[in-house]
């Protein structure tokens, strides 16, 4: 919900000549309801939803809800504790009503007073959440409750409506009464002081015209047999996917009007912040020498900012904690760099302002985080955005920078920064634009093993992993706000994972951990027992890193959601098995050649030598966003992946030679 300033004369007077709408009331169930044990339009649910409602009233001032949901099995009893969280001093959590009914028509009333919690609290902004309980709950159960949010007499905020909810939802009603904004007497401002003229709505997986229903400001949706919110693996963002309505109100008549103007103004608030002063000039001229280039410029200044304290992976200091060192807040660029501290945004600012005053060509880019949500710009609102990222152009060629991500390699972004869409500042004036993907060759992982095995199937060895761009930079952000011991036992449990049953693994050290300038590499030692002994034979997985890998997209035929892999990525593994003494190689995983072409690609190869077998795997996958158009596709590739992956590697004990 959006939370806008509502400046009136006469409103409170007026809103008597309104009607109230009358709060939903609890309903007597049904004998069918009180039976009910499972629900053949929910096969298997854990719970549905018979009905619920949300209703906003931007005159009266406040949202309401009410749900009634049918507990199936244990798990459906999670739904009898209620989350409402809601912002102090602006809204009030008031009229919690609620009641489990038995399936012998038992009623059981909420008696117990909500606990009223504060999760976050950062300077005046604070957000709590109101729990309850309602009690006595077992399955078979109906649960029924309703609450509302009040909200200043000064105030609007028009809703967002989720339509899609964990499980079945059989009927759904949702009501907003806004305030006429064209009303004489009425004006909504938002907090640049901006008059908001416009109402306007986004739908998202709903067919627009004939869902939302208008009648004289009223706007109305009314569903049934609501399919509940997709959970499968390897989705994108649920904003993209879920159905839902935003209600907002906007300066703006079109799209266009409002991303443009919103882009100027972002242009001049990013500049103003990021105007090279004369004390960064001579910042910079320290940085850099005069006869560097402007890749060494730009490195150099890169590797300067990264240094600094980034409150974002490290901690932002209290309000107190800031005037007893005599903090002041930051206001530009030359704040950062005096404080030698700033947020992710920040230091990415000062990045710009010091590559100016090195007269690099440099420009703003801020978009979403692709790991929360993905931008829509249907949805007029520049809240949207989170993070800056850095356009420096060199020899004519522009690339996309980094310097908020903590240990970001020069020249490469987080893979929540690649394919996400915003702001980009150019020459020619900001625009709305979208970054490029995270390439494959800059995301290699290659695992080499050396495997001594034994005759009676068990092994020792070592295994290095080499890892570049994202899995790098996972591994090194998350040691910067860990110990080394647990940094040890995550990667531990992560390899764990991706070697066979029985194989022990170990983590004995990380080198470039610390430097994001050279390859992270792990060393980890390996033992245990992986083959199956028979008389003359033994049994070995013939894809080390891969005999008990999850595959993705293999149990699944069909697919309605979209597919977000993050990021492409290449994974390259060179296995060598020390046979036991007295063993030859019977058989070894065969030669595999696998595409799907410009998508992926599998090769598979076994190579006798002296005493061993070496067996090299290479998995290229070079897509991150698909729909599900494709998922036939990509289907066909993970299984034959999957198949490929589970072949063997068969030692036959050699014949003893008898004496004459």
């Amino acid at each position: 919900m959006r939370i806008r300033t509502l400046l009136h004369g006469v409103l409170l007077l007026l809103t008597l000549f309104f009607p109230v709408f009358a709060h939903a009331q609890f309903q007597p169930p049904t004998d069918a309801e009180l039976k009910m044990t499972s629900d053949p339009k929910a096969p298997g649910a854990a719970a549905v939803y018979l009905y619920r409602e949300e209703t906003t009233d931007d005159i009266l001032h406040f949202h309401s809800y009410y749900e009634r949901i049918k507990v199936l099995a244990e798990k459906g009893k999670e739904l009898a504790t209620i989350r409402v969280p809601y912002e102090p001093g602006q809204f009030k959590v008031t009229g919690i009503k609620g009641r489990t009914i038995h399936p012998d028509g038992t009623i059981v009333p909420l008696t117990t007073k909500p606990d009223d919690l504060m999760d976050i609290k950062n300077g005046k902004s604070q957000v709590n959440t109101m729990v309850f309980t309602l009690p006595n709950v077992e399955v078979g159960s109906i649960l029924e409750y309703r609450l509302e949010l009040r909200y200043d007499d000064n105030m609007v905020s028009s809703p967002t409506w989720h339509i899609q909810q964990p499980y079945f939802v059989h009927k759904a009603h949702y009501m907003f009464r806004a305030v006429d904004v064209n009303s004489a007497w009425r004006s909504i401002t938002n907090d640049r002081g901006q008059h908001l003229g416009q109402l306007m709505y986004a739908v998202t997986s709903l067919p627009l015209d004939s869902v939302v229903q208008n009648v004289s400001g009223r706007y109305t949706v009314d569903l049934t047999d609501i399919p509940p919110t997709p959970h499968e693996d390897w989705m994108p963002p649920l904003n993209t996917i879920n159905k839902r309505v935003e209600f907002y109100y906007t300066y703006a008549h079109t799209g266009e009007e409002f991303w443009d103007s919103e882009g100027k103004r972002w242009a001049r608030e990013t500049g103003d912040f990021t105007t090279p002063t004369s004390q960064l000039k001579k910042t910079v001229a320290v940085i850099v020498a005069p006869t560097d280039t402007d890749e060494q410029k730009a490195r150099k200044i890169y590797a300067a900012v990264l240094k600094l304290d980034n409150t974002n992976f490290s901690r932002i200091k209290s309000e107190a904690e800031r005037k007893a060192e005599k903090i002041k807040s930051i206001k530009n660029a030359e704040d950062v760099w005096k404080q030698q501290s700033g947020s992710s945004d920040e230091i990415t600012l000062l990045y710009i302002a010091l590559g100016r005053a090195a007269n690099l060509k440099v420009w703003p880019v801020e978009v979403t985080d692709r790991s929360r949500a993905l931008f829509d710009p249907r949805f007029l609102d520049s809240g949207q955005l989170d993070d800056y990222l850095v356009e420096v152009e060199i020899a004519g060629k522009s690339i996309l920078l980094d310097p908020g991500q903590k240990m970001c390699t020069f020249g490469q972004v987080h893979w929540k920064h690649g394919l996400a869409s915003g702001f980009h500042l150019a020459a020619n004036g900001p625009s709305l634009s979208t970054t490029p993907a995270v390439l494959y060759k800059t995301a290699v992982t290659k695992r080499i093993a050396d495997l001594r095995i034994n005759a009676d199937g068990s092994m020792k060895g070592t295994v290095r992993i080499a890892m570049t761009g994202p899995e790098a930079l996972h591994w090194r952000q998350l040691a910067l706000q860990n110990d080394p011991e647990e940094i040890r036992e995550r990667f531990d449990e992560h390899i764990h994972n991706e070697v066979p049953d029985g194989v022990q693994v170990e983590t004995d050290h990380f080198i470039g951990l610390d430097d994001p300038d050279v390859n992270l590499l792990a060393i980890v030692n390996v033992n245990g027992n992986m083959g199956t002994a028979t008389g003359k034979r033994l049994f070995l997985p013939g894809l080390f890193f891969e005999s008990r890998s999850k595959h993705p997209f293999v149990a699944e035929d069909k697919r309605t959601a979209p597919i977000d892999v993050q990021y492409a990525r290449a994974v390259q593994d060179d296995v060598t098995y020390h046979l036991p003494a007295g063993f030859t190689a019977e058989s070894a995983p065969q030669t595999t050649d696998i595409q799907w072409p410009d998508h992926a690609f599998l090769k598979i190869l076994s190579l006798p030598a002296d005493g061993a077998v070496k067996v090299k795997r290479l998995l290229i996958y070079n897509f991150t966003l698909l729909t599900p158009d494709n998922y036939t596709e990509l289907h066909n590739f993970y299984q034959k992946t999957a198949t490929a992956d589970q072949q063997q590697l068969v030692l036959m004990r050699s014949p003893i030679a008898k004496g004459n």
